[in-house]
């Protein structure tokens, strides 16, 4: 596995037996996927039908022609548009959309058969919008594949993968009523497989980061289990959840809530996994001398800066698309604390602190393994100065290597044991014409 870094030289490469340890670990964890993916699939044909039309109505577009808001006009004229066949027609819209309704605007409508004679019968039901967010995700996409090539293009790949995904497994799963943590670990699981190694290739470094995600996911599993029953989160402050569990009765909406605090913490987890193991493999090729140990502690000088970042990144991403009912809360007469651990504000406040939790405790986990898998300082120099891929013993997570005698962080000094020469030097002596023993290279000094 080799590839460019920012210093030039080529990419550090796991050793074998450690790449055999990966393969160990990351197998079993995908047939585990596989199998729980197999037990919790759920019977489609039994999902409940939620149907938005009945006899004798249907959905049309209309094109708004003109708007009358003089105060006197009737509410069932306010609006008149143009049906698809070029015939014109009132649009009965709701006083407090119609501000917001201009010529020009394109509208879906409810056609009423029983409202025929009796007023509009054509009602508005929202405003068309394909054409901006398409726009959006045509612009989104070209800047991808313009910015990151290939691999911007594998990654929108698996970001389709991946909701496709949750469309067919995920949601299905949880309408079923079946057991909300282990449908929301295999949904994780399988999503960070695809999207990970679609992304990123299969290799070492990605694997590490697969490794440390799944830790961040076990941790944040672990704790929305234990948040929701603690705080009492039902799910039920939602007027769409009431809605939910009118037309599927088997859903749990604890569990709903459940699911939705793992895979909610997917996209941030998956950054800062993917970024700590580059930035470990990009520290090694840039000081292929480095213990493991300073790699480790320079790897989370750089986590702890991600860290600090992304903590207040998901508290604004909360803040802004919830702002409505922030600026609620905001006119509230009641004290702070007593807001924010009520209703919806207590969820989203729980799903922020959990989401955090697993994204701190995912840093250090990621940095570890990274450090022990990039190999240590024999292997990196011999990758830089193009020597052979053979020596694997020294590099095994676990093991001592030529210079580092840490394994990780909290091992050794990194200097080895003993006065034993290293064994790179000694063959760059053998290569140089150099003499190896002690006495002979005093000799040749011209040391009495």
């Amino acid at each position: 596995m080799t590839g460019h870094v920012h210093g030039g030289g080529p990419e550090p490469r796991a050793s074998r037996r450690v790449r055999v340890v990966l393969a160990a670990l990351v197998v079993p964890a995908l047939l585990v996927t596989v199998l729980g993916a197999w037990w919790l699939w759920p019977d489609r044909d039994a999902l409940p039908v939620l149907k938005t039309t009945a006899p004798g109505t249907t959905f049309e577009r209309v094109l708004v022609m003109s708007i009358d808001l003089a105060p006197d006009a009737p509410p069932e004229t306010q609006v008149v548009g143009e049906l698809a066949d070029g015939s014109s027609t009132p649009v009965l819209v709701p006083p407090e959309y119609v501000p917001e309704v201009e010529p020009g605007d394109v509208l879906t409508v409810l056609y009423l058969a029983e409202a025929v004679g009796e007023g509009s019968p054509y009602v508005f039901v929202d405003f068309v919008r394909d054409a901006p967010i398409g726009m959006l995700a045509a612009v989104f996409a070209v800047l991808v594949l313009a910015v990151a090539r290939w691999r911007g293009l594998a990654a929108l790949v698996g970001l389709v993968v991946s909701f496709a995904g949750i469309a067919w497994f995920t949601l299905p799963a949880l309408l079923e009523g079946r057991p909300a943590v282990p449908v929301a670990l295999v949904t994780a699981s399988a999503l960070m497989f695809v999207l990970l190694y679609l992304a990123h290739g299969v290799t070492a470094r990605t694997t590490t980061a697969l490794l440390g995600t799944f830790g961040g996911l076990a941790a944040t599993a672990l704790l929305a289990g234990w948040a929701s029953g603690a705080a009492h989160l039902t799910g039920l402050v939602d007027e769409n959840a009431l809605d939910l569990r009118q037309y599927a009765p088997d859903v749990s909406l604890s569990g709903v809530l459940l699911c939705g605090i793992v895979v909610a913490g997917l996209g941030v987890l998956n950054d800062v996994t993917i970024t700590q193991a580059s930035a470990v493999w990009e520290l090694r090729a840039s000081a292929p001398h480095a213990s493991r140990r300073e790699l480790y502690a320079r790897g989370m000088r750089i986590g702890r800066d991600h860290i600090a970042s992304t903590v207040y990144t998901v508290a604004f991403a909360y803040v802004g698309a919830a702002l409505p009912l922030v600026l609620l809360v905001s006119l509230s007469d009641r004290a702070l604390l007593g807001t924010l651990t009520s209703g919806e504000i207590a969820e989203e406040v729980v799903r922020t602190l959990v989401g955090s939790i697993g994204l701190v405790l995912a840093i250090p986990v990621t940095t570890a393994v990274a450090a022990l898998v990039v190999g240590g300082p024999a292997r990196a120099a011999r990758d830089a100065t193009g020597g052979a891929d053979e020596q694997d013993g020294a590099d095994e997570p676990g093991g001592d290597d030529a210079q580092d005698g840490a394994v990780g962080p909290g091992g050794g000094d990194g200097q080895g044991s003993g006065d034993a020469p290293e064994p790179d030097a000694v063959s760059a002596r053998a290569r140089a014409g150099a003499p190896d023993d002690p006495a002979a290279r005093d000799a040749a000094a011209g040391t009495p």
